[in-house]
């Protein structure tokens, strides 16, 4: 078999050989993966997606957290299809722009919420999340350099945080297996424990005080640091890859008390949570807190195409653009004209259809209403939504938390009962987790939790073979 085969002429297994010769995939054991064939997906069309075998399956991920639209959605073809053919690309040095970049900053622009001196008039283009937190850590480091302050330099994230894994966004991330690999984090970054109340809480702590201790572990580190030499604290609003954790509604109140006790920079990384995934266009208005720096990709084109960015607060915009001089930093496809057409029709769509209005309304109720029935479970410890983002945890002893045994990878059985069964759910470690399409209708959410039901009932039956229950 040779890559010149015509794919469209081949069998899963002839494709699944190509792959294997030839595509590395990301975060994959690649030996692993070769033993075993990876699953060719075909198609696409609204929440579902189909394999080469012909296998329909139901996407509660949304692809990667992206696909918010759904998919199959002509209007974001067509807007590729007419500026590809208008014009393809050209690049925004050397003092020029394009039509779809300009009108997608003023658009995006538009869409944050006024916060004064933390309103966001300007934007900075990349292609991904993980460049974009690259450009976060750049323009931090720029922006207290011009204000005569360049021992600022030291970033502080979220341990089970993710950033990203560019070296830059990886060391922001606060995942252990890669910081492992490739001598992370690089200098001047450090972290704090996460604020996950299932977790960590203390005997007779409620989840409101948990949420005031959690975040003031950020001030002990600041204090640690040397308050003048922390630059910004990095942080999702709902952790995504780290098993979606909710923190308590008090833990944001707290952080922007710290960080503006401080004066160091606070950067809501919304790759995952902007554009409508917690019922808001950024995440930051549900939690009320007032960001300095917001990252965004993935939604901002419903994945359709690679886009990302960071949306620059006055504060930093105006030293940057005022005081700044020439920012030696930027990217071949920033502001890329046929990605930011696809995300200014992606957008459109949103408004017109109303989906960020849909989650935060009576939809994103219905699957919080939904989804907590699991609590209901043998298995499962605490299930929690947060609009249209959900976890639960797998536990052995729902009264006392105990967790299952690590070799037994519970996560990973259970998700393949719902790969097996037309459900595409996620596992982190002992945590199960969904991010579904925002175009979801009532049945589509019955008939995604008819669909992890079975996988939990699947799951438990093999764990009472096995006698671990």
């Amino acid at each position: 078999m040779t890559a010149k085969a015509d794919p469209q002429a081949l069998g899963t297994q002839a494709l699944q050989a190509l792959d294997s010769a030839h595509f590395l995939h990301p975060f994959t054991d690649f030996k692993d993966l070769a033993t075993r064939g990876a699953r060719i997906i075909t198609k696409g069309q609204g929440i579902y997606v189909w394999d080469s075998e012909g296998d329909k399956l139901l996407d509660a991920m949304s692809g990667l957290w992206c696909v918010n639209v759904g998919y199959g959605r002509k209007e974001l073809a067509d807007a590729a299809w007419q500026q590809m053919m208008t014009l393809p690309f050209y690049n925004s040095f050397f003092q020029t722009t394009n039509v779809p970049a300009v009108q997608l900053a003023a658009k995006l622009a538009a869409l944050a919420p006024n916060a004064g001196e933390r309103s966001f008039e300007h934007v900075f283009y990349s292609s991904s999340g993980s460049e974009s937190n690259d450009s976060n850590v750049r323009m931090v480091r720029r922006y207290w350099d011009l204000l005569g302050q360049p021992q600022r330099k030291v970033i502080i994230g979220r341990l089970n945080g993710y950033h990203g894994s560019t070296m830059a966004g990886a060391s922001l991330s606060g995942m252990s297996s890669m910081h492992a690999q490739g001598d992370l984090p690089i200098p001047n970054i450090t972290h704090i424990e996460q604020p996950y109340f299932y977790e960590s809480g203390r005997p007779g702590e409620s989840a409101d005080e948990f949420g005031v201790r959690s975040a003031r572990w950020l001030e002990d580190k600041i204090l640690t640091v040397g308050p003048d030499r922390v630059a910004a604290f990095i942080a999702e609003p709902v952790q995504g890859a780290g098993g979606v954790i909710i923190a308590p509604a008090t833990y944001w109140p707290e952080i922007q008390r710290i960080v503006d006790k401080y004066g160091i920079l606070l950067i809501s990384d919304e790759v995952i949570c902007a554009f409508g995934r917690l019922g808001h266009w950024f995440a930051y208005e549900k939690f009320g807190y007032k960001p300095d720096l917001v990252t965004f990709a993935k939604a901002v084109t419903s994945g359709y195409i690679p886009l990302g960015g960071v949306m620059v607060g006055d504060r930093v915009a105006r030293v940057l653009i005022d005081r700044g001089g020439e920012f030696t930093h930027g990217y071949t496809y920033s502001g890329h004209p046929v990605a930011c057409a696809v995300a200014l029709a992606n957008l459109d769509l949103m408004e017109r259809e109303q989906l960020p209005q849909r989650v935060k309304g009576e939809l994103g109720a219905y699957l919080a209403r939904s989804y907590g029935e699991l609590n209901e479970h043998p298995l499962v410890g605490l299930a929690q939504t947060c609009g249209f983002m959900a976890g639960l945890v797998l536990v052995k002893n729902k009264v006392t938390r105990e967790r299952f045994p690590a070799e037994i990878d519970v996560g990973m059985l259970c998700r393949g009962h719902c790969f097996r069964n037309g459900l595409l759910m996620r596992a982190v470690g002992d945590r199960m987790i969904v991010a579904p399409p925002l175009v979801m209708t009532h049945a589509d959410i019955d008939e995604m939790m008819a669909l992890i039901r079975l996988a939990l009932d699947l799951t438990l039956k093999d764990l009472k073979a096995m006698g671990q229950l």
